[in-house]
């Protein structure tokens, strides 16, 4: 990463005094996260598409993360979306994934790219394709990398030909649960075989519920590296053991369960990631919406209307005009923050955001920070949509996180006095 994001990065995790345990924790959290993190965002689309209630106007500011979710937003044809991370390898998948619909030939070779992910004709039509659209700190990323890649010819646009899903620290991480559920006898990628909803709880009581028993499990997953590489900083892995008084092997088994069961498997392709580390290329029915066929053509006209930043939210939002965006996707970043950061963040929210503006993200517990962090002038100008949050929450096919909640600005206020 980039010594500009590294800082970035470093601004939004270290809330704490370095002479504190949690700070301390914070910052082995950040040098951490200081790499590829995610090969795919587990936050459902679907969910977020129904809660910002998308039109042809919408400007929509996103966290761009592996960049999935902004090309499934780009299938509704909003006006713009603005993507940032701190993060820049995750920018750098983001970019790829942007030239790779702009210049690939056709929607074979794109889902070859990163449906399947695992083809080597794809480093041909990276070279061909690609590469000449990327700028030097994305071709640097890609195939060039550390001197220890380099030398051992280990680059990273190589895991297109080898699955990009096994890799980034969340896709070796899983890796890891897949070779112990190999090691204990358990079988979970049974599941993808289930007809029914029915079969599928039978085949998780089976092969993935007891899985959780097991000794090195309980282990690894109380590990803090294992929360570390699911890009859990230390805030919410604070609120995850609260909201399970010290059990996470038992908050884990829910949640696991609520992937496996609560979806049919044949359209949930968080599900096939968790237990495949693949998508249904076959069907095509457990893929992203980015990544169906019907959906090509229209992406490929849009993809003008994305852009790209490596920048905090708050510096960005900073530089824009007042009533300039509608819709707002903070992903999971208001449990990183503190209350003074929450509140210049919401601050900038209630100058840029146009009348009718609508705000999500997701908390690791079923609690919504806005609640107790923001100063009361600030709190009242948006509106909690509690109920409706609750019930996308359990629509939410991905089962990662604790709560999800959607907030709406109705009307502007003359001005903001935080």
């Amino acid at each position: 990463m980039s010594s500009v994001s590294a800082g970035l990065l470093k601004t939004a995790v270290h809330n704490e005094s370095l002479m504190t345990r949690q700070g301390m924790l914070q910052r082995m959290f950040s040098l951490w996260f200081n790499g590829f993190v995610y090969n795919q965002i587990w936050e459902d689309p679907e969910v977020d598409i129904e809660a910002l209630e998308l039109t042809p106007e919408s400007r929509i500011f996103t966290i761009s993360s592996g960049g999935c979710n902004l090309l499934n937003y780009l299938v509704e044809k909003p006006e713009k979306i603005v993507a940032v991370d701190l993060n820049q390898y995750h920018m750098n998948l983001t970019r790829l994934k942007l030239a790779s619909l702009e210049h690939l030939p056709d929607y074979k070779s794109f889902f070859d790219f990163f449906g399947l992910a695992d083809q080597p004709h794809n480093i041909e039509n990276y070279h061909q394709y690609i590469q000449p659209h990327l700028d030097s700190t994305a071709r640097d990323f890609w195939e060039k990398g550390s001197i220890i890649r380099r030398a051992t010819g280990k680059t990273r646009i190589k895991y297109f030909k080898k699955n990009l899903y096994y890799y980034a620290r969340f896709g070796r991480f899983m890796r890891l649960l897949h070779r112990i559920s190999k090691m204990t006898k358990y079988k979970p990628e049974r599941l993808l075989q289930a007809k029914t909803i029915e079969e599928q709880e039978k085949i998780f009581q089976e092969e993935i519920a007891p899985f959780f028993d097991n000794w090195l499990v309980k282990k690894v997953g109380n590990m803090r590296l294992a929360v570390f590489s699911l890009g859990i900083p230390p805030q919410q892995h604070e609120f995850m053991k609260e909201e399970s008084q010290g059990n996470l092997i038992s908050l884990y088994r829910e949640r696991v369960r609520h992937l496996a069961c609560d979806f049919p498997i044949q359209t949930n392709y968080f599900a096939w990631q968790g237990f495949s580390l693949r998508y249904d290329s076959e069907n095509l029915g457990a893929v992203p919406a980015y990544l169906k066929p019907e959906n090509y053509d229209d992406l490929k006209a849009n993809i003008g209307r994305v852009e790209t930043h490596v920048t905090s939210l708050i510096d960005y939002l900073k530089s824009q005009p007042d009533n300039s965006l509608d819709r707002f996707v903070f992903l999971d970043s208001q449990d990183w923050m503190n209350a003074e950061v929450l509140t210049a963040l919401w601050t900038q929210v209630a100058r840029v955001g146009k009348p009718g503006t609508r705000i999500i993200f997701r908390t690791a517990s079923i609690d919504s920070p806005i609640e107790t962090d923001l100063p009361p002038e600030l709190r009242k100008l948006f509106v909690y949509e509690e109920e409706r949050s609750k019930e996308l929450y359990q629509k939410d096919r991905s089962a990662i996180y604790g709560g999800f909640h959607i907030y709406a600005m109705p009307s502007k206020p003359n001005s903001v006095n935080a």
